[in-house]
């Protein structure tokens, strides 16, 4: 199978050819509709989905109500929200369709199956799981320590279809800034581009 969404399978080298196709073959190709749910609030994960097309985020109800961003899901991405899935619990978070969106997705008996079966699938699982920690504790980091402007480049340098089809109040909520306040960061990019 050659969908681009199985590079992340692919870039661990340790996988031998027939570990990789028993697990491309282990995944279902899915498709939802911008503005549907992938998993609510309450609700326990029971699937592990990689993104293929189209743009998704998580996002938390803050205690006034609000809705806030916690990450935005590119295309080649996993999909998943961890605690849930894997301790078994119901999410505090939603995932939704941003766009139009098509998954891979296997189901969490499925995956728990190959990962005791494959010894290089759960290698692979501690070293997405050890990058990711990596990537949320840095973002942490990043909000005390980059201004909201720098904050807003780096999320267009990492993940440009973001800026291009999340609402502003989306990208907003996950900076940590109001929609005023995005609102002249972008204007001051475009008057002044050099500065930053």
């Amino acid at each position: 199978m050659s969908s681009d969404a199985f590079q992340i399978y692919r870039a661990f080298p340790f996988f031998m050819e027939e570990e990789l196709e028993e697990i491309f073959q282990a995944h279902e190709k899915v498709v939802f509709q911008k503005g549907e749910f992938i998993l609510k609030e309450g609700k326990t994960a029971n699937e592990y989905y990689i993104l293929e097309k189209g743009l998704a985020r998580s996002f938390v109800n803050d205690f006034n109500g609000n809705e806030v961003t916690t990450h935005f899901f590119v295309e080649n991405e996993i999909v998943i929200e961890v605690s849930s899935l894997f301790q078994r619990i119901p999410t505090q978070e939603n995932i939704v369709c941003i766009t139009d969106c098509e998954f891979r997705k296997m189901d969490f008996d499925t995956f728990q199956e190959l990962y005791h079966k494959i010894q290089n699938l759960s290698e692979w699982g501690r070293a997405w799981m050890s990058q990711q920690l990596f990537v949320y504790k840095q973002r942490s980091v990043e909000i005390f320590t980059l201004s909201a402007t720098k904050r807003y480049l780096h999320l267009l340098e990492q993940k440009p279809h973001v800026i291009q089809f999340a609402p502003l109040k989306q990208i907003a909520s996950y900076l940590g800034v109001t929609d005023t306040s995005l609102s002249r960061i972008r204007k001051e990019l475009v008057s002044h581009p050099k500065k930053n």
